[in-house]
């Protein structure tokens, strides 16, 4: 059974970091493209970012340039996790992150229609 998990998750002040892991299970994160989502208070669900089956990091679409330079992505092939590593915090950072994967090919384009599984999402909350 397929299934995605999310962790990390709660309140930063802004200025700091956190890190986002998103644990697979019934398929291997090595071998699909992988992405993390978000869906601020009152507005649509939005990609991140995320790496397909090669590495290769893929921007959210449509891009968000609030993101550039502050998001990395990485893949732990050992425990089958997706991590997210933000940097710099902004209040408007305030969301609930969302895991996803596609796996059936080699295409990773980061948009909801693109994605095949989902996570039920972690609450990041950033203060001033």
């Amino acid at each position: 059974q397929v299934q995605l998990v999310e962790s990390g998750g709660g309140s930063v002040q802004a200025g700091g970091s956190l890190t986002l892991s998103c644990a697979a299970s019934g398929f291997t994160v090595s071998q699909c493209c992988m992405a993390w989502f978000r869906q601020a208070p009152g507005k649509e669900r939005r990609g991140v970012a995320g790496l397909d089956a090669n590495g290769r990091f893929e921007h959210g679409i449509p891009s968000d340039s609030a993101l550039e330079g502050r998001v990395t992505l990485s893949k732990d092939n050992a425990k089958n996790t997706l991590n997210l590593r933000m940097n710099n915090l902004k209040p408007e950072d305030t969301a609930t992150y969302f895991c996803a994967a596609h796996c059936g090919g080699w295409s990773c384009t980061v948009v909801d229609v693109g994605m095949d599984y989902w996570g039920k999402g972690t609450p990041v909350t950033v203060s001033s």
